[in-house]
C-alpha cells in the first residue's frame, strides 16, 4: 500500500500508515499513564488520589508542555518525533529547483509561534474536549451501560420532572445530537485519510490546513542540523565550582525529563499493555499459574449415605442408582451425588430430599454436569 506514496516520487512524504501509528502511540500514552497513578495511588491517596480524579485536566497540562518543548525544539509532537516525522510550514508551491540550489533546511520552512499556537490547540484542546463531551454523554445515561442498569420507579420519575425543565431540554437534545454528531466527525476524518492516501490532498487531518503546515519524514540535513546543535562547555572555573554545576544541571533537568520522554512513555506503554496482557484470560500466566495433576483445592467429600436411603455402588460408575441405568443428562444434587436428571428432578420434586442420604434438597439445587 505503500506504492500510493511514491507514485509522486516524494520520498519525503510519509505514508498513512505511518501517521495512523503515531496517533495510535499518542492515543496510547493518556491509558497507560493512568494506570500507572492508579495503581500508585492506591498506596499513596493522599497525594495521588486527586490527581487521579482529575486525570484529564492533569494530562492535558504535561502534555501541553511535552507538545510545547517537542514542536519548539523538533517542529513536531512528540508521537511525530518518535516516529521520525516533522511539521513543515506548507509553501505556496514546491520549488524543486531552489531546494535544489540551496540544500539544508528552508528559514521558511520552520515553524513559527503562530503554528505552534494552532498545533497545541488540535494536539491539547481538542482531544480533552472529546473527551469530555464522551464523559458527559455517559453521564446522562448514553451508550451500552445505561441498557443495563435498571432504574427505580422514583428514580423515573424525577427524571421525568427534570426533563421538562429547560436545562433537561437541552441534556436530552445533546444526548439525541451526540451520537450523530460524533460519527459525522470519525466519517471526516476517514474521508481525510482516503483522499491522502490516493494523494488527492496533502493534509491527512482537515485542520493542518488552518494551521498551515504539512507532515513531512526527517531528512538528512535534519538530522545534521540537530547534530550541530551548540552544546554548552564549561570552562576551567565553572568546572571547578561544584555550586555551579549543580545549578546548571538543575537548570537543563527539566528539560532532560521532557527529552528523556521519547523512551520512557513507549516503554511504559509497552508494559502496560504486556502486563494487560500476561494477567488476560489467556495468557501464559493462566496455564503457569494450573497444575497439571489438577485442581490446588481438593473436591469437597460426598455425604454418607443413610442407613434407609437407596443404596449405591461405589464400583458402578456412570450407573443412576434410581433406574440403574446410564447417565441420561447427569444431575448432580446437593449432597454430591448423581442422578439422571429426570430421576433426580421427579425424585426431589416428590420427597423434597437426596435419595441417598436423604439430606434436604429443592429442584432449583440441582445441577447439571456438563461434560
Amino acid at each position: 500500500m505503500e506504492f500510493f506514496n511514491d507514485v509522486g516520487g516524494d520520498p519525503l512524504k510519509p505514508t498513512l500508515f505511518e501517521l495512523v501509528a503515531q496517533e495510535q502511540l499518542r492515543d496510547l500514552l493518556q491509558p497507560a499513564l493512568k494506570y500507572v497513578l492508579s495503581v500508585f495511588a492506591q498506596r499513596y491517596p493522599r497525594y495521588l488520589l486527586r490527581i487521579v480524579n482529575r486525570h484529564e485536566e492533569f494530562y492535558s497540562v504535561l502534555m501541553f508542555f511535552v507538545e510545547r518543548h517537542y514542536l519548539r525544539k523538533y517542529g513536531a509532537s512528540f508521537s511525530e518525533n518518535f516516529y521520525g516525522l516533522k511539521r513543515r510550514r506548507s509553501p505556496l508551491f514546491e520549488a524543486e529547483r531552489a531546494r535544489a540550489a540551496v540544500p539544508g533546511i528552508l528559514e521558511e520552512e520552520k515553524l513559527r509561534e503562530r503554528e505552534i499556537r494552532r498545533s497545541l490547540i488540535f494536539l491539547i484542546g481538542l482531544p480533552y474536549l472529546r473527551t469530555k463531551a464522551q464523559e458527559y454523554y455517559e453521564d446522562l445515561g448514553g451508550g451500552i451501560q445505561s441498557e443495563d442498569i435498571e432504574e427505580s420507579l422514583a428514580t423515573r420519575q424525577a427524571r421525568a420532572l427534570s426533563e421538562q425543565t429547560l436545562t433537561g431540554r437541552l441534556r436530552r437534545m445533546y444526548k439525541t445530537i451526540y451520537p450523530f454528531l460524533n460519527t459525522t466527525f470519525e466519517v471526516w476524518l476517514l474521508v481525510c485519510n482516503i483522499a491522502y492516501l490516493f494523494d488527492q490532498t496533502p493534509f491527512y487531518r482537515p485542520w493542518l490546513s488552518w494551521i498551515g503546515v504539512d507532515l513531512r519524514r526527517v531528512s538528512i540535513h535534519d538530522l545534521r542540523a540537530a547534530q550541530q546543535l551548540p552544546k554548552p562547555k564549561l570552562d576551567a572555573t565553572q568546572a571547578q565550582s561544584i555550586f555551579t554545576r549543580l545549578r546548571r544541571l538543575l537548570t537543563a533537568s527539566p528539560r532532560l525529563l521532557v527529552d528523556s520522554f521519547n523512551v520512557i512513555l513507549p516503554t511504559a506503554i509497552f508494559f502496560v499493555k504486556f502486563l494487560e496482557w500476561w494477567y488476560s484470560p489467556s495468557s501464559p500466566a493462566r496455564a503457569l499459574s494450573t497444575s497439571p495433576l489438577g485442581p490446588a483445592i481438593a473436591p469437597p467429600k460426598l455425604a454418607h449415605p443413610h442407613p434407609q436411603g437407596i443404596q449405591v455402588d461405589p464400583k458402578a460408575y456412570g450407573i443412576c442408582p434410581l433406574c440403574h441405568g446410564a447417565f441420561a443428562n447427569a444431575t448432580a444434587l446437593p449432597s454430591g451425588y448423581v442422578c439422571c436428571y429426570r430421576c433426580a428432578y421427579e425424585y426431589v420434586e416428590k420427597h423434597g430430599k437426596c435419595p441417598v442420604t436423604l439430606l434436604p434438597a429443592r429442584v432449583w439445587q440441582l445441577r447439571k454436569i456438563l461434560v
